[in-house]
Protein backbone atom coordinates (compact mmCIF):
# COMPACT_ATOMS: atom_id res chain seq x y z
CA UNK A 1 0.00 0.00 0.00
CA UNK A 2 1.59 3.51 -0.80
CA UNK A 3 -0.19 6.17 1.09
CA UNK A 4 1.42 8.88 -1.53
CA UNK A 5 -0.74 7.15 -4.21
CA UNK A 6 -3.84 6.97 -1.92
CA UNK A 7 -4.37 10.53 -0.82
CA UNK A 8 -4.03 11.89 -3.95
CA UNK A 9 -6.50 9.54 -5.89
CA UNK A 10 -8.98 9.66 -3.43
CA UNK A 11 -11.21 12.57 -3.47
CA UNK A 12 -14.24 13.74 -2.31
CA UNK A 13 -17.18 12.14 -3.89
CA UNK A 14 -20.27 13.73 -5.78
CA UNK A 15 -22.35 11.40 -7.32
CA UNK A 16 -22.32 7.60 -6.18
CA UNK A 17 -23.53 4.70 -8.61
CA UNK A 18 -26.49 2.92 -6.84
CA UNK A 19 -26.30 -0.47 -8.18
CA UNK A 20 -22.72 -0.77 -6.67
CA UNK A 21 -23.01 -2.26 -3.08
CA UNK A 22 -19.96 -2.13 -0.38
CA UNK A 23 -18.91 -6.34 0.42
CA UNK A 24 -19.40 -7.51 3.72
CA UNK A 25 -16.14 -7.28 4.45
CA UNK A 26 -15.51 -3.56 3.66
CA UNK A 27 -18.36 -2.98 6.08
CA UNK A 28 -16.92 -5.48 8.51
CA UNK A 29 -13.53 -3.18 7.67
CA UNK A 30 -15.02 0.22 8.24
CA UNK A 31 -16.64 -0.57 11.35
CA UNK A 32 -13.62 -1.87 12.82
CA UNK A 33 -11.51 1.31 11.49
CA UNK A 34 -13.98 3.09 13.46
CA UNK A 35 -13.99 1.52 16.90
CA UNK A 36 -10.18 1.84 16.69
CA UNK A 37 -9.78 5.10 16.04
CA UNK A 38 -7.59 7.49 18.62
CA UNK A 39 -9.39 9.60 20.82
CA UNK A 40 -7.74 11.87 23.54
CA UNK A 41 -7.16 9.79 26.62
CA UNK A 42 -9.09 7.18 25.06
CA UNK A 43 -12.50 9.04 25.78
CA UNK A 44 -14.40 7.53 22.34
CA UNK A 45 -17.21 10.12 22.95
CA UNK A 46 -18.74 8.94 20.22
CA UNK A 47 -21.28 6.69 18.41
CA UNK A 48 -21.39 5.61 15.02
CA UNK A 49 -25.21 4.98 12.74
CA UNK A 50 -24.44 3.66 10.05
CA UNK A 51 -27.72 3.21 7.46
CA UNK A 52 -27.83 0.83 4.57
CA UNK A 53 -31.02 0.09 3.93
CA UNK A 54 -33.35 2.02 1.70
CA UNK A 55 -35.67 3.09 4.66
CA UNK A 56 -32.33 3.74 6.93
CA UNK A 57 -30.94 5.99 4.48
CA UNK A 58 -33.81 7.50 3.31
CA UNK A 59 -34.25 8.70 7.40
CA UNK A 60 -31.48 10.61 6.40
CA UNK A 61 -32.18 11.81 3.17
CA UNK A 62 -35.44 13.15 4.21
CA UNK A 63 -34.00 15.87 6.48
CA UNK A 64 -31.85 16.99 3.64
CA UNK A 65 -35.05 18.48 1.57
CA UNK A 66 -34.93 21.60 0.89
CA UNK A 67 -32.26 24.11 2.57
CA UNK A 68 -29.93 21.02 1.66
CA UNK A 69 -31.00 19.27 -0.49
CA UNK A 70 -27.96 19.19 -3.04
CA UNK A 71 -26.79 16.32 -0.31
CA UNK A 72 -29.96 14.76 -0.86
CA UNK A 73 -29.09 12.66 -3.97
CA UNK A 74 -25.58 11.54 -2.44
CA UNK A 75 -26.97 9.71 1.03
CA UNK A 76 -29.98 8.09 -0.91
CA UNK A 77 -27.30 6.83 -3.65
CA UNK A 78 -24.41 5.60 -1.70
CA UNK A 79 -24.01 2.30 -0.53
CA UNK A 80 -23.76 2.82 3.21
CA UNK A 81 -24.14 6.25 5.25
CA UNK A 82 -22.34 7.04 8.06
CA UNK A 83 -23.62 9.70 11.00
CA UNK A 84 -20.40 10.18 13.26
CA UNK A 85 -22.68 11.32 16.50
CA UNK A 86 -20.57 13.13 19.79
CA UNK A 87 -21.75 12.36 23.48
CA UNK A 88 -23.55 15.66 24.79
CA UNK A 89 -21.75 15.09 27.98
CA UNK A 90 -18.64 12.66 29.15
CA UNK A 91 -19.76 11.76 32.52
CA UNK A 92 -18.61 9.99 35.38
CA UNK A 93 -20.84 7.05 34.48
CA UNK A 94 -19.19 6.74 31.08
CA UNK A 95 -15.95 7.43 32.20
CA UNK A 96 -16.29 4.25 34.48
CA UNK A 97 -17.53 2.60 31.74
CA UNK A 98 -14.47 3.10 29.91
CA UNK A 99 -12.28 1.94 32.26
CA UNK A 100 -14.55 -1.50 33.19
CA UNK A 101 -13.45 -2.55 29.17
CA UNK A 102 -10.08 -1.27 29.47
CA UNK A 103 -9.81 -3.55 32.37
CA UNK A 104 -11.20 -6.31 30.36
CA UNK A 105 -9.21 -5.68 27.95
CA UNK A 106 -6.17 -6.55 30.18
CA UNK A 107 -4.82 -2.84 30.00
CA UNK A 108 -3.76 -2.65 33.66
CA UNK A 109 -1.03 -4.57 35.13
CA UNK A 110 -2.05 -3.08 38.53
CA UNK A 111 -4.43 -1.32 40.06
CA UNK A 112 -2.41 1.58 40.54
CA UNK A 113 -2.15 1.53 36.70
CA UNK A 114 -5.79 1.37 36.77
CA UNK A 115 -6.26 4.00 39.22
CA UNK A 116 -3.47 6.11 37.31
CA UNK A 117 -5.55 6.13 33.84
CA UNK A 118 -8.76 6.52 35.88
CA UNK A 119 -7.24 9.76 37.06
CA UNK A 120 -5.65 11.02 34.30
CA UNK A 121 -8.32 10.70 32.19
CA UNK A 122 -10.79 12.61 34.35
CA UNK A 123 -8.08 15.48 34.63
CA UNK A 124 -8.71 16.00 31.10
CA UNK A 125 -12.11 15.54 30.88
CA UNK A 126 -12.71 17.79 34.02
CA UNK A 127 -10.91 20.66 32.26
CA UNK A 128 -12.68 20.57 29.88
CA UNK A 129 -15.76 20.61 31.70
CA UNK A 130 -15.22 22.77 34.09
CA UNK A 131 -12.21 25.44 33.76
CA UNK A 132 -11.99 25.77 29.80
CA UNK A 133 -16.14 24.90 29.32
CA UNK A 134 -15.69 23.66 25.63
CA UNK A 135 -16.28 19.79 26.74
CA UNK A 136 -18.94 19.25 23.93
CA UNK A 137 -16.22 21.26 21.19
CA UNK A 138 -13.29 18.84 23.11
CA UNK A 139 -15.49 16.24 22.35
CA UNK A 140 -16.71 17.14 18.98
CA UNK A 141 -12.61 16.96 18.14
CA UNK A 142 -11.94 13.87 19.26
CA UNK A 143 -15.37 12.49 16.60
CA UNK A 144 -13.22 14.59 13.34
CA UNK A 145 -10.40 12.20 13.96
CA UNK A 146 -12.69 8.98 13.81
CA UNK A 147 -13.63 10.78 10.47
CA UNK A 148 -10.21 11.23 9.36
CA UNK A 149 -9.79 7.45 10.16
CA UNK A 150 -12.57 6.86 7.86
CA UNK A 151 -12.07 8.99 5.09
CA UNK A 152 -8.65 7.58 4.56
CA UNK A 153 -9.51 3.72 5.40
CA UNK A 154 -12.48 3.69 2.82
CA UNK A 155 -9.71 5.12 0.36
CA UNK A 156 -7.34 2.54 1.45
CA UNK A 157 -10.42 -0.46 0.81
CA UNK A 158 -11.15 0.70 -2.73
CA UNK A 159 -14.35 2.58 -1.35
CA UNK A 160 -15.25 6.19 -2.59
CA UNK A 161 -16.51 8.66 0.09
CA UNK A 162 -18.21 11.73 0.55
CA UNK A 163 -18.15 13.80 3.67
CA UNK A 164 -21.30 15.87 4.70
CA UNK A 165 -21.29 18.97 7.16
CA UNK A 166 -24.68 20.74 4.72
CA UNK A 167 -27.33 19.40 7.11
CA UNK A 168 -29.84 20.18 9.95
CA UNK A 169 -28.75 18.85 13.00
CA UNK A 170 -31.66 18.98 14.68
CA UNK A 171 -33.52 16.93 12.04
CA UNK A 172 -31.20 14.61 12.00
CA UNK A 173 -30.62 13.94 15.59
CA UNK A 174 -34.74 13.87 15.73
CA UNK A 175 -34.65 11.42 12.78
CA UNK A 176 -33.04 9.20 14.49
CA UNK A 177 -33.93 9.88 17.92
CA UNK A 178 -30.48 10.60 18.84
CA UNK A 179 -30.93 13.06 21.68
CA UNK A 180 -32.77 10.88 23.75
CA UNK A 181 -29.67 8.55 23.80
CA UNK A 182 -27.39 11.79 24.68
CA UNK A 183 -26.02 11.65 21.17
CA UNK A 184 -25.83 14.64 18.89
CA UNK A 185 -24.77 13.89 15.22
CA UNK A 186 -21.40 16.02 13.96
CA UNK A 187 -20.62 15.04 10.50
CA UNK A 188 -22.17 12.42 8.11
CA UNK A 189 -19.98 9.98 5.79
CA UNK A 190 -21.69 8.79 2.43
CA UNK A 191 -19.44 5.84 1.28
CA UNK A 192 -20.25 3.68 -2.17
CA UNK A 193 -18.69 3.62 -5.91
CA UNK A 194 -18.44 6.68 -7.77
CA UNK A 195 -20.73 6.96 -10.53
CA UNK A 196 -19.58 7.59 -14.47
CA UNK A 197 -20.83 10.91 -14.51
CA UNK A 198 -19.43 12.41 -11.32
CA UNK A 199 -17.78 15.35 -12.51
CA UNK A 200 -15.23 15.34 -9.47
CA UNK A 201 -13.68 12.67 -10.27
CA UNK A 202 -12.45 14.28 -14.00
CA UNK A 203 -10.87 17.48 -12.01
CA UNK A 204 -7.47 17.14 -10.76
CA UNK A 205 -6.66 17.38 -7.69
CA UNK A 206 -5.21 20.69 -6.18
CA UNK A 207 -3.15 21.46 -2.72
CA UNK A 208 -1.17 24.46 -1.96
CA UNK A 209 2.44 23.65 -2.69
CA UNK A 210 4.50 21.75 0.44
CA UNK A 211 6.83 24.07 1.22
CA UNK A 212 4.08 26.56 1.71
CA UNK A 213 2.28 24.51 4.12
CA UNK A 214 4.90 21.98 5.94
CA UNK A 215 7.79 24.02 7.68
CA UNK A 216 10.84 21.37 8.73
CA UNK A 217 12.91 22.36 11.05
Amino acid sequence: MNLSDIVQTRYTTKAFDPSRKLSAEQVEQIETLLRFSPSSTNAQPWHFVIASSEAGKGRIADTLAGGHAYNEAKVRKASHVVVLCTRQAITDEYLERVLAQEQTDGRFATPEARAGQHTGRSFFVNLHRFERRDAQHWADKQTYLALGFLLLGAAALGVDACPIEGFDQGAVDEALGLRTQGLSSTVIVALGFRAEDDFNAKLPKSRLPADEVITRL
